[in-house]
């Protein structure tokens, strides 16, 4: 079932479009920019219903920031009559289409029909073709390192056979972009391309939503449903965080994957599908059907091709890029303008070591972007995690000689010089080696 954002001011106008059209979608609502946003960026949503007024925000504004946050995302507008110019910027801004209030349900109907259409036809991402086939930005991902290098290659081999793939890696790796670079470069790329997030659905929930049912199979069962593996037919179906899948629905999953047949629950009939399976996880799977938690038979079904996505921290040489990237992005995002960050920034951040990866890199410098005043983010603004000593990974250039029997006086002072002289900041330097700024000012002087 699509996704659809209902944006409007009025509370009234969100909760009877929303109650006329739960039926067809999945229908989420906001009241303002900032939850509408959220809302985009956390959820998988098609279509945007999107108030031209929107309190105090302007709506083509609004319109600019979710095509860049999620550029196949169909906006539509909703606009007065007396608007109707404003709606043609909006179209020229990237709007899918606009519609009159008081709104005709009817024609939203018909509207929104066309909306499905158009990403059916439309589905393929537009990735930053500008910077393909040099090595630095490809099917959406960022890099120049080797590691970076033989995921493109791989990607280019993969995306055109129908042989399912694994993509293993640490949370925040961009696992899921990967899936999405196989199927929207490759043959399937005007075919439904669906996602499905096997921890976020509790178990008995998740058989529905994977093969579907018929009326009055359960419980709630009003009518019957496709599942996503269904509508998934001439596809790719990503399931992501796959070794969380219950063991008692991962035999019904591999006999899919065999018969190429799906039943929905309370049917008899056996439906034919053509889906290929990407699947990711950042659990190791061999492992897990050593314990039992995941199917032998299963696992080399979907490890058929296996993409390793490697830790940040493995390729440090792509921080650069990366943070040049998100800056741009939030810039827009933000409606700031920063220019880039300073050396001692960078050079904090290709020390540090990560645990979140990329995913952990985005919220940081979302977060430099947010609150610097400055045209350029420095290490005042950057999480003090960053910089304690013991998320930094160290390198020749950390170390400092003490030999044994050396007083600590003068080890204490040769800290403080080497620490000063990395960072150039008393406020960080005083955080990382655990004092005051007072004291840190007076143990100076001594160095002196």
């Amino acid at each position: 079932m699509e996704k659809l954002l209902i944006v409007d001011d009025e509370s009234s106008i969100c909760t009877s479009l929303s109650f006329a059209l739960e039926d067809e979608f999945e229908v989420f609502t906001a009241y303002d920019e900032i939850t509408a946003i959220n809302i985009i960026k956390n959820n998988e949503i098609s279509i945007v219903l999107l108030d031209l007024k929107l309190g105090r925000s302007d709506g083509i504004n609004v319109l600019k920031k979710i095509k860049f946050l999620k550029s196949d995302v169909l906006v539509i507008i909703m606009t007065a009559y007396g608007t109707i110019e404003s709606s043609v910027q909006a179209i020229k801004a990237g709007a899918f289409y606009y519609i009159t209030k008081p709104i005709n349900i009817d024609e939203l109907r018909l509207l929104l029909e066309k909306s499905k259409e158009y990403i059916v036809l439309n589905s393929r991402i537009k990735y930053l073709s500008a910077q393909i086939g040099n090595g630095v930005s490809k099917f959406g991902l960022v890099g120049s390192s080797k590691k970076m290098i033989n995921i493109f290659d791989l990607i280019s081999k993969v995306k055109d056979i129908d042989t399912n793939v694994l993509v293993n890696g640490e949370s925040g790796t961009g696992k899921e972009l990967v899936a999405r670079a196989i199927h929207f470069e490759g043959k399937r790329k005007d075919k439904p391309f669906n996602i499905i997030n096997c921890p976020a659905i509790p178990g008995n929930l998740l058989e529905s939503e994977l093969f579907g049912f018929r009326k009055g199979s359960f419980t709630g069962a009003v009518e019957d449903r496709k599942g996503i593996i269904e509508l998934s037919d001439g596809g790719t179906l990503f399931l992501d965080e796959v070794g969380d899948i219950d063991i008692s629905l991962q035999a019904k999953l591999l006999r899919v994957i065999q018969e190429k047949k799906v039943c929905p629950i309370g049917s008899s009939e056996r439906i034919k599908v053509n889906v290929r399976f990407i699947s990711a996880t950042n659990k190791n799977l061999e492992e897990e059907v050593k314990l039992g938690n995941f199917r032998e038979d299963l696992f080399y079904r979907l490890n058929v091709i296996n993409i390793n996505m490697p830790p940040l921290r493995e390729r440090t040489e792509d921080i650069s890029r990366l943070t040049g990237e998100f800056i741009k992005k939030y810039n827009i995002l933000l409606e700031k303008n920063i220019k880039g960050i300073t050396a001692k920034a960078l050079e904090a951040l290709e020390k540090y070591k990560f645990k979140g990866n990329v995913r952990e890199l985005e919220n940081i410098i979302e977060r430099g972007v947010a609150l610097t005043d400055n045209d350029f983010i420095d290490v005042d603004d950057l999480p003090d995690k960053v910089m304690k000593v013991e998320n930094i990974i160290k390198t020749r250039e950390d170390v400092i000689p003490v030999h044994v029997g050396e007083d600590l006086k003068t080890i204490e002072k040769k800290v403080i010089k080497a620490t000063l002289k990395k960072f150039n900041n008393k406020k960080k330097t005083a955080q990382i080696l655990g004092i005051s700024e007072r004291a840190l000012r007076y143990k100076a002087k001594e160095c002196e």
